[in-house]
Formats: C-alpha cells, structure tokens, sequence
C-alpha cells in the first residue's frame, strides 16, 4: 500500500511527491491525463513542440532543493537556459522596453522614458527586495494553518503597507505610466488584477532580479519528465489516465481513492493537486466538510481565464524576444473588464512566447513553435460561448500579430490550436474556468487562503495554486514545501 497518495502530477504535485518519497514515504502519483504536468501539459504537432502552460522559470533554487534533497543533481536531469531579456516589453506607440537583469541598462532605459524615474526605480527595487525577503523567503514555505500564524506575520505586513495594490505601490515610486505598467503587470502572471492584488506581489520583480529567468532545454515539458524520472529514480510510482472519481472517508478520516475505472486505492494521507473547488465538490461532495468547503470556496473571487493560441510556423521570427509583453491601447480598463465585465472586451493585451529563440529543437529547421495568450474573464464573471468567441478571437489576435509583430504570419501558418476557459474547465476541471485558482487578493492570502491541510479532515493536503502562497512555478514549488513538512510530520517513519 502506498502510504500517500497525491492526485495531479502539475509542478506543486511532482514537487510534492519528491520530497515525500525522498523522505522515505512511499507514494503513487494518480494523474487523470495521458501524460504528466498538469497545466505544463505538452502538445506534438508536425514536427513543433508546444508547451501548454508556465514557460517562466524564475526560481532555479527551488528547483535544485527538489534534487538535492534526493542527492542528485538537476543539472543530470535537466539543463536550464538563461533568458535574455526577461520580458520585451511593447506598446503600439512604439516604445520597447528590454527587461532583464543588467542594472545599468535598465536604468538607461528608465531615463529615455523618463529621468526622474531612475532614482524611483532604485526605491521601487529597494522596496520590492524588502517584500521578497519577508513575504517569499520568510514566510512562502511556511504553512498558514491558524489564524495566530498570520496575526504573527500582520505588523510586518502592515509595515510593508500590504494593504495597498501592487500598481499603486509601483506609482508611488514612478511617474512615467508605460513604466508603470512594465513594473505592475507581474501579478496577472499569477491570476493577480494590479489593481486590486496586495503589493506583497511585487516580490516578483526582486524574485526575478535575484536569481534570473530560465528555459529548460526541451522546453517546460522537459523539467516535468526530469522530476518525473527523479521521482521515479526514487522509487516512486505513476500511474497515467487514472482519474479519482472520489475520496472515501470514515468519519473524518480518508480511507481510500476511488477512480474511475472501478479501483479503490488505499491510503494513509492524500494529498490533491487538483483544482480546490473540484477537490471539495467532486471528489469529496458527499462528505459534509466537503460540502461546506465548496460551497464556501464558491463564494471566493477566482482568477481570470486565458485564451491560449499554439501555433508553428514556417519562418522562424527572430526579431522576436523569447518572451514578449504586447501592451494594448488601454491598461487600467482593459485589466478592470478581465476581472468584472460580463463582455468580451475589443482590445487585448498578448503575451507572446516564442522558444525557438532560445531552443530551435522545438521546430523543424527554419521554422518556430509559439504561443500566445490573451488574459480574458473567467466563466462565471462572463458567460460567452467560446465554441463562438474563440474562433472569432483567434482571428483577431492573428490579425493583430500579423500587422505589429509577426509579418507573414498567415502565409507561414503550418499548424494552430486553441486553448479557452471551456478547456480550463473541461480538461483540467478548473472552477469557472479560473486559469489561476483563488484570486490573490489580501482576504484571499495567506491564511485566508485554503490550508495546506485540511481542518477537519487530518490526513486531506492541498498542493498547487489553490492553496498558500498562490500559483506560478516557485508558488506552487513553494506549495509543496510546506505541505510536505506536514505530511512528513504525520507519516514520516
């Protein structure tokens, strides 16, 4: 038997399950899909290689501790990229800004936007770093299980001014407003509205700034398959198209795994990387916690969705950054429509990646693999029909990218796909098609945010972006720290 069990094998499971068996924990991976990484699922097509979602390695460190806590080394599995710049940042006034690491450089930048804003970048940095230092390396791994735990971290917060959002912090300190945007648009890289989201998320930029930003050779796909070798290595098992239909509890106690292919897999902790709501709803709506749970985290603010298009050409666009930020005409509107419109706004701001930059493997010669996406609201804040919406946005965005970015786009189209909140939904049974888990609101943090175990139910974990501290790749890493620490406490031999 097993001794634990984690359902989903996304990063926050596969971290997971590491660290259990490298602590002696004999544990089994259930994952639904064909092939592991949950939202860093991979899609083949004609030759391109397509990872489906996170392609921003920003903390290596996290990484490597998963390694070497087994005593291995990473870099045996997996070689990691430098990406330079970071971000291209663009706007269709023609401004660009080449966000990287180089201080000196960025400052150069800052000054032809705006000289004033060099020294309030310093101040920014300062700033972030502080945040980072408190809110990432303090308090990031560390599981929010009582109420006392954040009453114990509030006069730090407080002092960091917590309460504020992250664009008004960054516009206390900058004045030119595409360098505002360039420095607030981090946290809807975490499902995270800046206008709304705790200024604690601009820990991201000195995160960044720390210790740089990665590809993985291969691809995001070719970390998950080394953690899914070096769990295995470990001698841990994985089973594949194994969906969990239900968890089957004695009082308030879980028992087993049911599945759906009749199984019933026992177990003496359980660990869900699945989305929360599906976890409560579904797996455990028969269950009164269970009940009370979902309908509570019903009642939550989710994150956006996102339009996702893949698409090879056969023409690799190397005037393109790895990774681009094309900034629409509007910020501060178009950002409040994602999050409270019941419409489909006009305009988009892209994010638009292109590896071929870094790793051409991911095509055949002389072409390029890309992505682009297109932040848009989640299901239940508007109700569109994307089986319509999707084809219609498809064909806006490939306009678009033909005529600012990408010319000939059409002409080099070899293969395309498109990813909408139905398939967030549907395929990785994401609540309301939230792209993103619970939204990272200050009341939807920390403690506030579902716990790393279960209240009530002693031997049910969270693992991934619906629990502390929140989504991203070192968020959900950092996830599954904490919950390990817990499940070790609780079975470690």
């Amino acid at each position: 038997m097993s001794k634990a069990i984690v359902i989903g094998s996304g990063f926050g499971g596969l971290a997971l399950a590491i660290r259990l068996q490298a602590a002696g924990i004999p544990t089994l991976i259930l994952e639904q899909r064909d092939k592991p990484g949950g939202r860093a699922y991979v899609y083949q097509d004609q030759g391109f290689t397509f990872d489906a979602g996170p392609t921003v390695i920003t903390d290596p460190s996290a990484i490597e501790e998963l390694f070497s806590l087994a005593g291995k080394r990473l870099a045996d599995y997996v070689e990691l990229m430098p990406v330079t710049p970071f971000y291209r940042l663009c706007w269709e006034s023609g401004k660009v800004f080449d966000y990287d690491n180089d201080q000196a450089h960025l400052e150069k930048q800052i000054g032809q936007f705006n000289p004033r804003d060099v020294e309030g970048y310093r101040r920014f940095l300062d700033y972030s770093q502080a945040v980072f230092k408190e809110g990432y390396l303090k308090l990031g791994t560390v599981p929010f299980l009582s109420f006392r735990d954040m009453v114990r971290a509030g006069p730090q917060l407080a002092r960091l001014q917590a309460w504020r959002s992250v664009y008004s912090m960054v516009a206390k300190f900058i004045e030119d407003d595409h360098l505002r945007q360039a420095f607030s648009f981090h946290s809807l890289l975490v499902g995270g509205n800046p206008f709304a989201t705790s200024s604690i998320y601009t820990l991201i930029h000195a995160l960044e700034r720390e210790w740089g930003v990665w590809f993985p050779r291969g691809g995001t796909g070719a970390l998950v398959q080394g953690m899914v070798k070096l769990f295995q290595d470990l001698g841990g098992k994985i089973e594949l198209n194994a969906e969990v239909t239900q968890l089957e509890a004695e009082g308030n106690t879980l028992q087993a795994v049911q599945l759906a292919d009749g199984r019933r897999i026992e177990a003496s902790a359980v660990a869900s990387n699945a989305d929360v709501v599906h976890t409560y709803e579904k797996l455990l709506g028969h269950h009164p916690v269970g009940e009370a749970r979902s309908t509570s985290l019903k009642r939550k603010r989710m994150s956006n969705s996102l339009f996702v298009l893949y698409f090879g050409l056969n023409h690799h666009h190397d005037q393109l950054a790895h990774h681009t930020v094309c900034f629409g005409p509007r910020y501060k509107e178009l950002i409040d429509d994602i999050f409270n419109s019941d419409a489909l706004a006009e305009d988009f701001s892209l994010y638009l990646h292109a590896p071929c930059v870094t790793d051409p493997s991911l095509a055949p010669p002389g072409c390029g693999s890309y992505y682009v996406l297109a932040p848009v609201p989640h299901l239940g804040t508007a109700d569109l029909d994307w089986e319509v919406e999707g084809p219609r946005l498809r064909e806006r965005i490939f306009d678009y990218l033909d005529q600012h970015y990408m010319p000939g786009l059409r002409e080099q189209l070899v293969t395309h796909r498109m990813f909408t909140p139905f398939d967030f939904r549907d395929q990785l049974g994401a609540y309301q098609g939230s792209a993103f888990s619970i939204e990272p609101i200050l009341t939807q943090s920390a403690w506030f945010r579902p716990h790393n175990r279960d209240s009530r139910i002693a031997n049910l974990y969270l693992v991934g972006a619906g629990t502390h501290p929140g989504a991203g790749v070192p968020g959900v890493i950092g996830s599954a720290k904490a919950t390990a620490g817990l499940i070790v406490e609780q079975l470690a031999p």
